[in-house]
């Protein structure tokens, strides 16, 4: 029997180890495509240690959940929302695989895309976003939440405000897109102020924290507003202030308020515009320092956190 080299994850609490598995056969509707790099982004550790949504439960099991491969006519893509490509070889719909840039750096899109996509989406195709519009990124100092700020300026948005913990990345933002700042700190009502008083007219959050600073976040915006029938898009992406809010009914009977989510599962791809998000990585107007380590690494990889700015990336 065929094996190729992959991660394989045999236990939910344990890095992936470097094993031997059957290789991938060809058949109807899929092809085989040879990996080049693949991130290891934070869902991509969540459904490995069975915390996602996403994850199946089951094992063992391959992770990664995108990458970049080298198809059989010798031409790069992007191919994400898979299950299983952190291995030399695997099966890829055709229709879904995204073109990439002959001269594009492999790891440097393996290392971005996954993090750009997260408010990309959300902007090309979960929300009516229309140039000129205002945004509001809650967690912006985090690897997705400074993409998102880049994002959001790169598709035309008027102005965009971040919002965060880390004040010396805030004060980096203002010169990567961001038109204002506000300072997420350990002072509730000086953090509320601070929001009401940038953010009070804004039309979308991109929201990467959710939990109890979500709710203070969103709350101090509805009291601030001028308009409170101006349209507030509010959208959860990332949980890092905990799993859940209390929305009380009044806010939303009393503004114009809509709440959604956006993730794995709930967005059309197909309508994302992802050529022109992989032209833009491509071309390192939206992309993210790749720290590249040889899949026979991968328990090394797994257990190393990444620095700002950086994202690890697998090579067979």
């Amino acid at each position: 029997m065929d094996t190729i080299a992959a991660a394989l994850v045999e236990s939910f609490v344990e890095s992936p180890r470097y094993r031997s598995i059957p290789a991938p056969r060809a058949e109807a509707g899929r092809e085989l495509a040879d990996v080049l790099a693949v991130g290891i982004h934070p869902v991509t550790r969540g459904i490995a240690a069975g915390r996602h949504y996403a994850s199946s439960g089951v094992l063992p099991l391959v992770p990664g959940i995108d990458g970049v491969v080298r198809r059989a006519d010798g031409s790069l893509a992007y191919v994400g929302g898979l299950g299983g490509t952190m291995a030399e070889r695997i099966l890829i719909d055709p229709r879904r695989a995204v073109a990439l840039p002959e001269d594009a750096d492999p790891a440097t899109v393996a290392a971005s895309m996954n993090p750009a996509m997260s408010s990309w989406v959300v902007l090309t195709s979960r929300v009516p976003f229309a140039e000129g519009q205002s945004v509001l990124v809650l967690g912006a100092t985090g690897a997705a939440g400074s993409m998102a700020v880049k994002a959001a300026r790169h598709l035309g948005a008027g102005r965009v405000i971040a919002a965060g913990r880390d004040t010396e990345r805030l004060d980096q933002l203002l010169a990567e897109g961001a038109d204002d700042r506000v300072v997420l700190s350990s002072d509730e009502k000086a953090t509320a102020t601070s929001i009401a008083e940038a953010a009070a007219d804004v039309d979308i959050v991109l929201d990467y924290v959710w939990g109890a600073p979500a709710e203070r976040a969103m709350l101090a915006i509805l009291s601030a507003r001028r308009d409170h029938t101006q349209l507030l898009e509010w959208v959860h992406i990332g949980g890092m202030g905990g799993p859940a809010i209390t929305l009380d009914g009044a806010w939303l009977r009393s503004n114009a308020l809509r709440v959604s989510g956006s993730g794995l599962g709930s967005a059309d791809l197909g309508k994302a515009r992802l050529p022109e998000l992989a032209a833009a990585v491509a071309s390192g107007a939206l992309a993210i320092r790749p720290r590249v380590v040889a899949l026979s690494d991968i328990e090394e990889a797994w257990e190393h956190s990444d620095a700002r700015g950086e994202r690890t990336v697998v090579i067979p």
